[in-house]
């Protein structure tokens, strides 16, 4: 298929920011009471957002999950991003190769909150290739896994999302934008420390066309 437009997330397909911010939740966890390994909380968290969890998290600390505990959780999470955050290896010149063959018709849809999402684009360099087309689930009415913000993206660049191509790295945005009717490839390095779930057997089940193992392979993906 010549696709239109090309949908990407964001946390662990342009950035390399899962184990940081899963660092960062995973400290704030243990100190409420509730211990886990870096391998478990990457399992439970990669790919959803913390809200979404909060009745197990609140079963396991005997705490309720607070406003109060979800502001410190992001501010301690953002000061980490900027000091130690870096792009996924060979994502400039994918994206530069997919930008340029699609005539600026790119996106950024992202499960996470627009503050973090537009912070980690600057931090790496990537924001001119998203002005003005990036999108949060935190925005939409349902986030991933539902397909909200993959139709908002498609809507706004004005491209069927059946036309569009979306580069996801777990299964549930891979369900994501599977749902919302595109073309989904899947972002899965070698020893990357996602959910166990999203193995490429798991992102193939929900819908994944191709399971690569590096940036470099995209355009010819998806013919640029």
């Amino acid at each position: 298929m010549k696709f239109e437009a090309i949908l990407f997330d964001c946390d662990g397909v342009l950035v390399d920011s899962e184990p940081i911010t899963n660092g960062v939740l995973r400290d704030m966890l243990h100190e409420a009471g509730w211990a886990l390994t870096p391998e478990e909380c990457m399992r439970i968290f990669v790919g959803k957002t913390v809200r979404s969890e909060a009745a197990r998290i609140e079963a396991h600390t005997g705490r309720p999950l607070t406003d109060a505990w979800m502001a410190d959780f992001y501010a301690r999470r953002n000061a980490e991003l900027e000091q130690r955050l870096t792009a996924i290896a060979h994502v400039h010149g994918a994206i530069d190769r997919v930008h340029a063959h699609h005539g600026g018709r790119i996106a950024c849809a992202s499960g996470a909150d627009r503050f973090k999402v537009e912070m980690q684009l600057a931090k790496v360099g990537l924001s001119p290739y998203f002005a003005g087309r990036i999108f949060s689930g935190h925005e939409m009415p349902a986030t991933k896994p539902a397909p909200d913000v993959y139709l908002a993206a498609a809507a706004a660049l004005q491209v069927a999302p059946t036309r569009c191509a979306v580069v996801e790295d777990t299964v549930t945005g891979v369900t994501a934008g599977v749902a919302a009717g595109a073309t989904v490839y899947a972002y899965a390095p070698l020893g990357h420390g996602g959910d166990a779930s999203d193995s490429d057997e798991a992102l193939r089940a929900a819908g994944a066309v191709q399971v690569f193992r590096s940036m470099a392979e995209l355009p010819g993906l998806l013919g640029c």
